[in-house]
């Protein structure tokens, strides 16, 4: 923690600092810098909506996607954060248009996509808040540079690059068996990150609960090591990291198990021999994962669990290349760029628990690539005002589909559907201006992006407690068509504001569509239990929000800072023919109102007091909006006292208040809820 005044927690739009240039590897006084190579922010991004998360920020909380859900839109799918999420629903969205378990967003570190290659979704577990230094997240679907995946917006993270000289250590303790620590390691061109967690965890159901109830318990570990050499006129970066966690589902019997590697190679450079070519980058990663999942069903009174479903085994493989080179003309400049992302993976799992065994055995998987090529051009005009705009062709294949049943005792087929191969051209584009006026400015944008099916959701089934969901496998991508206009000012050290008017339309979206209540038996997906209901990936029509946001904050008095953002929402399903029964509803957990306000105060040199509140209005935990989910008040607090000799104590507390969050309702009317009040205290080294 520093002494000086801190910057606002969340940036907006409006806010940015200009952005930092890219640093070689270099020892300056009581730090070492190490950076990751890549190109600079592209300079007219800022006529597309953005919002900027200090490190601060970034830092202090318990783990990144909970920094990011500071800004009201942005969400995974259930209210819980990923401490307590099951893996397949950490997928992030931004802007409440409809939540997703595999997520509408594409995230990535310093340009590396962080979306699971089977399910999409992200695990947190894997970004420790020490080895994040910066997040921006933009608003509004990223055709041009960014491709598949950034259907509702982009999360780019930035990994941390200024590292004190002998390293940076964290310890933490808390309530209910929490315990961890994080470490930040800088030596010559190496960077070193590593974190460990685990919490006994809280039962998430209280009235009603019985002795089906448990904890959620929860561990996690994580390891990265960056090198990033100096190549004088070039830049080069390796990163290769790996993470594993494990955790209880909240019911006994019912757990989950994920673990992954990954690598990635940046190389850029300043000129080439082609026309007015001035920088050019070349990037590649894999990511490999595995995930385990056990599900039971619950007994009449929640008296006890039957194994329902265990998932062994779930291997995936992504690769992907891309490339761009940036010049410049005119009064402005020009990018193109290509991509390339091929994923594949299955399912492996054991289903049917009948006299105290598993009698079904099942594999479903299959293989995915999207390949696009893109360009974009900026125009610096006259009386500060800028263009920017850009096309972008992608080639979408799904392909080697397949689901195989067997019977575990004879060995015979039980089920085979091997789907048809299918491929597809979607071209998209986004425009956008800005004009600046003195410490004011205007902008608009219009863009069209799309995100296909993941793996999980054309090949994967799965149980939560009595509820079943089948897969698809004739799922077609989404498509989101956009509009927006916002305006902002504000001058450097006073307050500073930004507001955008938004309008989207998601054609073809793809939603868990109830199409039977149990108990019965139906056709594919078997018995469904009392209680329990039966869903199915589809593409349900189409979802038309419009909405706005906006956030003000500056400095308040010589010693504090404040922030307040919010964002209303009113999106509404439109199933046409394919889904009647969801016209005129609202998506699954899809709140409509969201606002959070944050304040920093330092009464004195060395001590930062941190408060945070959140509100999220109702939302629904299903399609037809029959289970509501109640409006959540919450409040954080952390207090940081640098002590001296490199060494800064903190206490914090989640949801001060003890609020009730709920979570999740199941058929049968029992509620789930999230964390309680939970006290932490830690000390973070700087030798």
């Amino acid at each position: 923690m520093i002494d000086a005044e801190p910057p606002p927690a969340v940036v907006s739009e409006a806010h940015r600092p200009a952005p930092e240039l890219r640093p070689v590897p270099v020892e300056v006084v009581g730090v070492t810098v190490v950076a990751s190579a890549g190109l600079p922010p592209r300079p007219a991004d800022d006529a597309f909506g953005s919002v900027e998360l200090d490190s601060e920020t970034i830092a202090t909380a318990p783990r990144v996607d909970e920094a990011l859900t500071l800004v009201p839109g942005v969400q995974l799918f259930r209210r819980t954060s990923s401490a307590a999420a099951n893996p397949t629903t950490q997928g992030m969205t931004v802007r409440a248009i409809a939540g997703s378990g595999a997520g509408r967003a594409l995230v990535t570190l310093d340009g590396v996509p962080q979306n699971d290659p089977f399910g999409g979704w992200v695990l947190w577990s894997g970004l420790p808040p020490a080895s994040i230094g910066d997040a921006i997240v933009v608003r509004g679907a990223g055709a041009g540079p960014y491709g598949a995946g950034a259907l509702t917006g982009m999360v780019q993270l930035g990994e941390v690059r200024v590292v004190p000289s002998r390293g940076q250590y964290e310890l933490f303790a808390g309530e209910r068996g929490l315990a961890g620590g994080q470490a930040v390691i800088g030596f010559g061109d190496v960077m070193v990150v590593g974190a460990v967690q685990q919490t006994e965890g809280w039962t998430p159901v209280r009235k009603g609960r019985g002795a089906a109830d448990a904890p959620l318990a929860f561990e996690a570990s994580s390891l990265a090591i960056r090198w990033s050499p100096d190549l004088g006129e070039r830049e080069f970066s390796l990163r290769l990291a790996g993470y594993q966690e494990s955790r209880d589902s909240g019911l006994v019997g019912a757990a989950s198990r994920s673990e992954g590697l990954s690598a990635s190679a940046t190389l850029t450079g300043d000129g080439l021999p082609v026309g007015d070519a001035r920088e050019w980058r070349l990037q590649a990663w894999a990511r490999a994962s595995d995930f385990e999942n056990s599900s039971v069903a619950v007994g009449a009174g929640r008296a006890f669990t039957t194994p329902a479903n265990d998932q062994f085994g779930t291997p995936a493989l992504g690769i992907g290349v891309n490339a761009a080179v940036r010049g410049e003309w005119g009064g402005g400049g020009w990018e193109l760029g290509a991509d390339v992302r091929y994923a594949e993976g299955e399912t492996r799992e054991r289903f049917r628990y009948i006299a105290g065994a598993f009698t079904r055995g099942r594999v479903a998987g299959g293989a995915q690539s999207v390949a696009g090529v893109y360009g974009e051009a900026w125009w610096y005009g006259q009386n500060s005002l800028s263009v920017t705009g850009g096309v972008r062709v992608d080639h979408w294949t799904s392909f080697d589909g397949r689901r195989l049943e067997r019977d575990l005792v004879t060995d015979l087929p039980t089920l085979t559907v091997r789907p048809d191969d299918a491929e597809g051209w979607q071209p998209t584009a986004r425009l956008g201006a800005r004009k600046d006026f003195g410490s004011a400015f205007l902008r608009g944008a219009g863009y069209v992006g799309f995100r296909p099916p993941t793996l999980n959701e054309l090949h994967r089934p799965f149980r939560v407690g009595n509820d079943i969901t089948e897969a698809n496998a004739g799922l077609e991508p989404e498509t989101l068509y956009g509009l927006e206009f916002g305006a902002g000012g504000g001058d450097q050290g006073k307050v500073r504001w930004a507001a955008t008017l938004f309008a989207n339309r998601l054609e073809s979206a793809v939603t868990n569509v109830t199409i039977g209540v149990g108990p019965g038996i139906f056709p594919v997906a078997g018995f469904v239990p009392a209680g329990g209901v039966l869903r199915q990936r589809q593409n349900a029509g189409d979802i038309n929000a419009w909405g706005l946001e906006a956030d003000v904050g500056g400095p308040w008095g010589a010693r504090r800072t404040w922030k307040v953002a919010v964002a209303w929402t009113d999106s509404e399903v439109d199933g046409g023919a394919a889904a009647p029964q969801l016209t005129g509803l609202r998506p699954a957990q899809t709140p409509q109102l969201s606002a959070s306000a944050e304040s920093v105060w330092r009464p004195i040199a060395g001590l930062s007091i941190r408060s945070t509140l959140r509100y999220e209005g109702e939302r629904f935990d299903d399609d037809l909006n029959l289970r509501r989910l109640a409006a959540a008040f919450t409040s954080d607090l952390r207090i940081d006292w640098q002590a001296g000799r490199g060494v800064t104590f903190y206490a914090a507390a989640e949801n001060l208040s003890d609020a009730e969050v709920e979570t999740g309702q199941t058929a049968d009317g029992i509620e789930s809820f999230d964390m309680p009040r939970t006290i932490r205290i830690g000390l973070i080294w700087r030798p």
